[in-house]
């Protein structure tokens, strides 16, 4: 495929008749023509590089071992071009089947992303209406796979488990059950996440029923992960939240060999450690943190007790205990050695808050929080396409030479959402992109030049958002 740069008119094909539109302009009122084209346009040809880097990952492929494949009328779409179809449409914007089969109104997106065309809601509902748990089993082995690209890190990897609540007010859907969220009690799913925190990369996704607890499964999800990884990819530490601090979560990490944070939960036992006698409290270099720490019976496992002064550090995590007006307590239990220090300890600890930028961007431009069918196993599938395009756009930015990593939004607008006129030249498949400004077109360039050669390259300079 031949990609051009163009911002030349060419000809156009318009209608017998036209409609004027007026329009209020600077010096006076002035009107736009409105017509008709039979042009090859689309509104998404800088998909092109995302079709081209799945293709040096040999994306296509993967997926179709991973895809069920139930028997249909020989006239059916290929499964793997409905999926491919599907995540392009997430990385167009949509948010439901409805919006990417919407996509189908765009003349050229199925030929920049390489399918037979973008399917229809109803096509996408019965798709997605055939997967079972052990489709969806093998469908979450797309992010390992992702991951194999990563390097080896000498200190490891620090792997972070998290749980939140997905809500569905219409509330109809299979798994959707009334689960305590952070607006009461309201109909939701409640998934179960763990991501690699160096590299902002997802290794493992469950969706769970809204009335599930964090920790329920999250043991027998925690090995799954851990055998799944690459042997390549070691972790040398794994955290979570309180609703991961229990004895069968510290249980399992031991057994894997993980060295492990969990925020204990301020039981009356520990808020009973959380008074003012100050002969209990150390101070430390961090303005208003006072810290204690509490053997356990466990051999090799700490409780650290911190209090944190509201006046001196109103950003504090934790909670506020009555009896202790103030101040905000939290409680982290580990079984790092104790030459890493309490203080050590507690900032390792807070890196894990990051894991809720991931599950934002999920959310919010990968479309998780609306993304859902009537068939639990269907929407798990819908969540695994999204975040393998998750994984797939954090890979395509460090194939970039990218530094740091940006979200959807900005390589929506400023990648993949570029204007293009799509021709045969000479019988060739070729895309011209609409691209003004000599800077511009150097830019796209070396987005291009970088893409084509080999790993390891010079680097494009960050995208601007």
């Amino acid at each position: 495929m031949f990609v051009q740069t163009s911002n030349a008119e060419t000809p156009r094909q318009e209608a017998h008749q036209t409609v004027r539109l007026n329009i209020d302009t600077k010096e006076a009122a002035s009107s736009i023509r409105i017509s008709f084209t039979d042009q090859r346009l689309t509104a998404h040809g800088g998909l092109i590089v995302w079709s081209h880097f799945l293709h040096q990952k040999r994306f296509r492929n993967h997926l179709r071992e991973l895809l069920p494949h139930e028997p249909t009328s020989p006239n059916a779409y290929d499964p793997t071009d409905v999926a491919l179809g599907y995540v392009g449409g997430i990385l167009c914007g949509a948010d439901k089947l409805s919006r990417v089969a919407w996509l189908q109104s765009d003349p050229a997106v199925a030929e920049v992303l390489g399918v037979e065309a973008v399917a229809s809601q109803s096509t996408l509902s019965r798709f997605f209406g055939v997967f079972t748990q052990r489709s969806c089993e093998l469908l979450g082995r797309l992010h390992p796979q992702a991951i194999y690209a990563l390097p080896t890190r000498k200190e490891g990897y620090t792997l972070d488990l998290d749980s939140w609540a997905l809500l569905h007010e219409d509330g109809h859907q299979q798994g959707v059950e009334i689960g305590y969220t952070r607006h009461g009690l309201k109909p939701c799913h409640r998934p179960l996440l763990a991501g690699l925190a160096e590299a902002k990369m997802i290794a493992n996704y469950w969706l769970r029923s809204g009335n599930t607890a964090c920790v329920n499964g999250a043991a027998e999800f925690l090995r799954q992960t851990m055998q799944r990884l690459p042997k390549h990819i070691r972790v040398g530490l794994l955290r979570g939240d309180a609703g991961f601090g229990d004895a069968s979560m510290q249980e399992a990490a031991e057994s894997l060999g993980l060295k492990f944070i969990f925020v204990a939960r301020l039981t009356q036992k520990v808020q009973t450690l959380c008074r003012h006698d100050e002969t209990h409290w150390q101070a430390t270099e961090v303005a208003g943190l006072s810290v204690q720490e509490v053997e356990l019976d466990q051999p090799g496992r700490r409780l650290i007790v911190l209090r944190q002064k509201i006046a001196e550090r109103p950003e504090a995590g934790g909670k506020m205990l009555l009896a202790l007006d103030g101040y905000r307590f939290q409680a982290l239990v580990t079984n790092l050695p104790p030459d890493v220090d309490a203080v050590a300890v507690w900032r390792r600890y807070n890196g894990r808050a990051d894991l809720e930028n991931r599950i934002r961007e999920l959310g919010e431009q990968f479309g998780i929080k609306r993304l859902c069918v009537n068939n639990f196993w269907g929407t798990e599938a819908m969540h695994h396409l999204a975040i393998a395009a998750y994984n797939l756009c954090v890979l395509l930015q460090r194939r970039l030479g990218q530094l740091e990593k940006c979200e959807l939004n900005t390589l929506r607008w400023r990648l993949f959402s570029r204007a293009a006129i799509w021709s045969r030249t000479a019988g060739k498949p070729t895309l011209r992109l609409a691209v003004r400004g000599s800077e511009n077109r150097q830019w796209w360039q070396k987005i291009l030049t970088k893409l084509t050669a080999p790993p390891n390259c010079n680097a494009v300079e960050s995208l601007q958002a």
